[in-house]
């Protein structure tokens, strides 16, 4: 929890919670009162931080959560209403504040000895949190997503699981805990983008089913699925389980980059392990990777599970497959007449099982989130029956490598180089979070997102200039094979320099993107075509907007120093325009948080001449 103990006047605000309090058997004295207020558990409890001009605010948006005017921003006065609040009668029945508030009242009766409290039933608090039985937590990462904008950073629930959850077996009888904007309607992908960054949805925590939630998540039939098993005693699960039951319903702000699913949970952590101060760590941004990475260094992590991807798995099993036996598991999991035939027949039995497992997974991967269809469930049926009478080996994914391995997500650049015999210096920040030639441990190769990225350059004789103010870059190269036909693409807004008249740099503003293919040249080595359209405004040009169309190949190489790209590039302008350009990076591995990258760049434009560009560029990568 970002906050700090400043010292505050006690005299009057300690008589008036002592004024409103109820006859006692032992009155706390108002020190003991100001204590409370400022302790760590109670400044969690109600999602408090020191405001910006001084004093505290809430992170909750919601009055429903307060049982004070001022409670908001005092978390005295949300003491003293709340200790007043705990006397009120018992045929309040389930809206009594004892009812609404279990972990307030757990807390300030353990804290204060309130051995002379009302007790009113909670009739639906207790039901609700016997059918949980909180007795220990798991928190869920489901593998960054590329083609959802609501999961290009992954994501992060709590699983709440009961005392029988390793005996039995019986996950799915456990219940999720999430924290996610609240949409109503159905806002398409940039909308979703430019609300979630400016806070345009509220948030929500919901506790449900944890089948459910990956029934709501169809997606993670896509995504490698890691569960991180907390080592939370029982009671510390209890308290965080709560303190939901007074948030439900209750709405937060939402924000995509900092206030969102993984900086809420690290609050609940806070909650149930007093101390912690996990989210101090994150003023700024709270990227979901990087929060597993502080759970984890926190010590609060006992045991890690991975869980492959519906697609990794077929993939797997496809490996060993011949050209041929790959045609027959397309074949199979369009018709299954052939099993019988006797041309399948002939493939020896081991072969025949590996094709009869792969058919049946593509038939699943293909029938993700969609409508139930009676055919292709029939085709699983006649193929389940025949890898009952033929089982193939067991498949053995891989386990990669952990997604907290790698390289922390904000990044600081500081390079020299040359442009056409020019020295400059380039300064770099990028909030977020990973690019095509970053250090690759714990990242897919081919992927790369990057948000609010600004470059400075500073040329001989002290002549400085903005050469870059990237707003996103969105890049998913996602391998073609012979079973899956993904289509690869690429989006990019923002400001940069291009070439201009008389050898100069035009500052334009541009929107662009393509779309096209990759393919999987060996284990390291991935290439990709693509058609791109740019959109730009250009000083240099009469028309306010130009555009253009365009392509963008190259070809990537993770090898034993780093990752190599090789890229060329050219946009065709309607108002004659040409402009083409070849880069060559290299980036060297130094570390997890630490990549030295050297790159080459030679442009064409029909304004000026060719130029060319050399720069040595060091980069740091932390959060």
């Amino acid at each position: 929890m970002r906050k700090r103990f400043a010292s505050r006047p006690v005299l009057g605000l300690s008589l008036a919670l002592c004024l409103s309090l109820p006859a006692l058997a032992a009155s706390p004295s108002p020190a003991r009162l100001q204590q409370l207020a400022n302790d760590p558990y109670w400044l969690a409890i109600g999602h408090y931080e020191t405001g910006k001009l001084g004093g505290w605010r809430s992170y909750v948006d919601d009055d429903d959560f307060f049982l004070s005017p001022d409670g908001p921003h005092d978390p005295a006065a949300e003491l003293s209403a709340t200790l007043t609040a705990l006397y009120r009668p018992v045929n309040l029945g389930d809206k009594h504040p004892q009812c609404v508030f279990p972990a307030r009242t757990r807390w300030l009766r353990d804290q204060l000895q309130l051995n002379d409290l009302p007790q009113p039933a909670c009739g639906e608090f207790t039901t609700w949190y016997r059918d949980i039985a909180p007795h220990s937590s798991v928190l869920i990462f489901p593998a960054a997503y590329l083609n959802s904008p609501s999961s290009m950073f992954g994501h992060t629930l709590l699983r709440i699981d009961q005392a029988d959850i390793d005996q039995n077996g019986t996950a799915l009888l456990s219940y999720a805990l999430n924290f996610g904007a609240f949409i109503e309607g159905s806002d398409n992908s940039i909308l979703y983008a430019w609300k979630g960054l400016m806070g345009g949805y509220p948030g929500l925590f919901a506790l449900l089913p944890y089948r459910e939630k990956l029934s709501e998540y169809s997606r993670l039939e896509n995504r490698d699925l890691w569960e991180y098993r907390l080592n939370l005693t029982p009671e510390e699960t209890g308290r965080m389980v709560e303190h939901v039951w007074e948030l439900k319903q209750i709405q937060f702000d939402y924000y995509f980059f900092d206030e969102n699913c993984s900086y809420r949970l690290l609050e609940l952590l806070e909650i149930a392990r007093p101390g912690l101060e996990l989210t101090d760590d994150f003023p700024i941004t709270a990227i979901p990777v990087d929060t597993v990475r502080a759970i984890k260094d926190a010590g609060l992590v006992e045991r890690i599970d991975y869980r492959p991807s519906r697609e990794r798995e077929l993939l797997e099993r496809a490996k060993p497959l011949s050209d041929n036996e790959l045609q027959w598991v397309k074949t199979l999991a369009a018709d299954t007449q052939p099993l019988q035939s006797a041309e399948f027949q002939a493939l020896p039995a081991e072969r025949r099982a590996l094709v009869q497992d792969g058919a049946y997974r593509l038939l699943r991967y293909q029938a993700n989130g969609q409508e139930r269809d009676p055919a292709a469930a029939q085709r699983s049926y006649q193929l389940l029956r025949a890898i009952n009478q033929n089982p193939p080996t067991t498949l053995d994914v891989e386990r990669p490598k952990l997604p907290e391995d790698g390289h922390d997500s904000r990044t600081w650049q500081l390079g020299v180089g040359s442009r056409d015999d020019r020295a400059f210096a380039e300064y770099g920040l990028r909030m977020a979070y990973h690019d095509l030639n970053d250090n690759l441990a714990g990242f897919p190769l081919g992927a790369q997102i990057e948000i609010l990225g600004l470059k400075l350059r500073q040329y001989e004789n002290n002549h400085w200039q903005l050469q870059e103010l990237d707003f996103a870059t969105i890049r998913s190269l996602t391998p073609r094979s012979q079973l899956l036909q993904p289509l690869s693409w690429q989006v990019a807004g923002g400001f940069e320099r291009v070439p201009g008249k008389d050898g100069d740099e035009t500052l334009v503003a541009h929107l662009n993107g393509g779309a096209g293919a990759s393919w999987q040249l060996t284990d390291s080595t991935l290439a990709f075509a693509m058609a791109t359209g740019r959109v730009e405004h250009n000083s240099d040009f009469a028309p306010y907007l130009a555009t253009a169309g365009g392509f963008n190949t190259g070809l990537l190489w993770h090898n034993a120093l780093g990752t190599a790209s090789v890229e060329g590039a050219g946009d065709y302008f309607l108002n004659g325009e040409v402009r083409r350009r070849l880069s060559l990076n290299q980036q060297w591995q130094l570390g997890q948080n630490l990549g030295l990258r050297l790159s080459a760049l030679r442009e064409f434009s029909h304004l000026t001449g060719p130029e060319n560009e050399v720069m040595l560029q060091l980069k740091w990568y932390h959060y």
